[in-house]
């Protein structure tokens, strides 16, 4: 998918930093509004409702503007995520600076940061987030759902797999806490096993979550798949039009046996922050995220 065109604005708010009822609690930070990523399946979509946008998603984002953070250890112990509804490290950037800046403000909080990407422009920032790492809890995530660039690019902007995975690799032999997110997962199509295999030696946690259809880009991803995919259209119109929870319970069973079979933890609803011997990193079941939304990284869900 090529980088679509976006018109640039800027935005004053009151705080940069927002409650989460994201599944690990904490703060969603997120430095500017929309993202270029312009990611088919994106539930972030639904932000429009609140900025007044009117352009398609993926062709505008809005430049945060915030007061400075003054008393950052009021975030000491606290799950600060950075890119929940954007990516903070999507190509502009690299011109605006706002995520690193945000990082400054909060390099001493005694935080538990999370940062959320799809971009290899976070190695920009390798210096600064090594001396965070010092002094905070820290991990990056990169989202990898195929191996296949040609689907990744028939879904998204962002750069390549590849690209992401050697950031990964990097960040991780930095010394700091890495994440392979497998998300979301499209049925019949992602191979868990096989990024699971690629990434499990630079990354100390794989997250699982599946897709989620709903609001306005359910018809698109129905629509792609009829015309890609047509052999798994039978299998879609069971998951996302009559419910069927069949086959992701299929693939939770799937996930625990790889898990036995590389020597991993496999948990559900709870990311525990460790370093882990490298090559078995710790996999979470995320599936049915609107069950573990809010549940503060419990371990327990709301079935």
């Amino acid at each position: 998918m090529e980088q679509p065109e976006i018109k640039v604005g800027f935005v004053q708010t009151k705080s940069i930093m927002t409650k989460s009822n994201a599944p690990l609690g904490g703060y969603s930070v997120n430095p500017y509004v929309g993202c270029p990523h312009a990611c088919r399946y994106c539930y972030a979509s639904f932000m429009k409702r609140f900025t007044g946008h009117t352009e398609d998603w993926g062709t505008f984002m809005d430049v945060k503007e915030w007061p400075v953070i003054t008393n950052p250890r009021k975030y000491a112990g606290q799950k600060v995520i950075v890119g929940t509804v954007t990516d903070g490290y999507n190509p502009l950037e690299e011109k605006f600076g706002k995520t690193r800046l945000l990082l400054e403000q909060l390099k001493d909080s005694g935080a538990d940061i999370l940062i959320c990407t799809k971009s290899d422009l976070v190695l920009r920032d390798l210096d600064l987030l090594q001396e965070i790492n010092k002094r905070n809890q820290l991990t990056v995530s990169w989202s990898v759902n195929t191996l296949d660039e040609d689907f990744k690019n028939d879904m998204d902007a962002a750069v390549s797999i590849e690209r992401r995975l050697a950031a990964m690799k990097q960040v991780y032999d930095a010394g700091i806490r890495t994440v392979c997110f497998i998300s979301p997962v499209f049925p019949g199509i992602t191979d868990i096993e096989a990024i699971f295999e690629r990434a499990k030696d630079q990354c100390d946690l794989v997250w699982l979550e599946n897709l989620n259809l709903r609001g306005g880009f359910k018809k698109t991803i129905m629509d792609y798949i009829a015309e890609k995919y047509p052999r798994l259209t039978p299998l879609y119109e069971e998951i996302y039009s009559k419910r069927n929870r069949s086959y992701f319970e299929a693939l939770e069973k799937q996930a625990e046996e790889m898990a036995r079979r590389y020597g991993c933890r496999f948990v559900d609803n709870e990311t525990p922050y460790e370093r882990v011997q490298q090559g078995h990193p710790t996999i979470v079941d995320y599936f049915y995220h609107e069950e573990v939304r809010g549940t503060e990284n419990s371990g327990k869900r709301n079935r």
